[in-house]
């Protein structure tokens, strides 16, 4: 009988975070570890609270410069910067670089949430601020707390994993029904038809929660899509413009 081959370091995280999600722990661990999420989460409220409307785009680190998925983010990127939107991402290489690239290069602004590794995911070139988050679940609040749409690019698990919390924050009404596109029709359509076929078929979601999805090729109905509802529906409503204050260091 052989022995199970170690786990690879992609999927190992930092020992601390490991710890604190291994069940309960001594109190002072816990408290330290609350008091550590807390400032966290303010690290990236206070990074973020001018950045303006953005699009966060999803999307897998795996695919490099030349692929076909990767000039499809430049594309959708630079398309919602020429539409006023701030494009922001999980900061890292492959297709969250090219969403940034492309907003980058059509002169708008380009937003990065990294997430601490321990291959080590250092935050792409394209970036005019990012953030390094140590905890996934703050990253994952932060890219959807500042957004007006989502876009999904093709990606692995943790694409999905952001996909469909997106999808069931608008479910249940804890966000507004924010447009979210699945960019990629030959990559996302199984998936499409999975939801239809097993879940809408069995009655666990609504046949109305399917279609909340856009599923499409083209950048620019990508982006016509969202700069309409945004803009048309939710009328950019970004609250009073936010003061800086200097004695926030701001």
């Amino acid at each position: 009988m052989t022995s199970p081959s170690p786990p690879s370091s992609r999927s190992v995280a930092p020992p601390d975070v490991t710890r604190f999600l291994e069940g309960p722990q001594t109190r002072e661990f816990e408290l330290a570890r609350a008091f550590r999420i807390f400032l966290e989460f303010v690290r990236g409220f206070r990074a973020l609270h001018f950045v303006g409307p953005c699009v966060t785009v999803f999307g897998s680190a795996r695919f490099g410069a030349g692929h076909r998925y990767y000039d499809l983010g430049r594309e959708v990127g630079a398309g919602l910067a020429r539409a006023g939107f701030t494009v922001m991402t999980g900061g890292g290489p492959g297709l969250m670089e090219a969403a940034n690239r492309g907003a980058r290069e059509a002169g708008g602004r380009s937003i990065g949430c990294n997430i601490e590794l321990p291959a080590e995911q250092r935050p792409n070139a394209y970036l005019d601020r990012h953030v390094t988050f140590k905890y996934f679940f703050v990253r994952k609040v932060m890219l959807v707390k500042y957004s007006y749409a989502f876009v999904a690019l093709p990606g692995g698990f943790g694409t999905l994993d952001e996909i469909f919390e997106t999808l069931t924050l608008v479910q249940t009404g804890k966000i507004r029904e924010f447009p979210i596109v699945l960019l990629g029709v030959a990559f996302w359509q199984p998936l499409v038809d999975f939801l239809m076929a097993r879940l809408v078929a069995e009655g666990t979601i609504d046949p109305g929660d399917a279609k909340r999805l856009l599923v499409t090729d083209s950048p620019a109905e990508a982006v016509a899509t969202i700069r309409d509802v945004a803009m048309n529906r939710f009328a950019l409503t970004y609250g009073p413009r936010a003061a800086r204050r200097w004695y926030l260091g701001e």
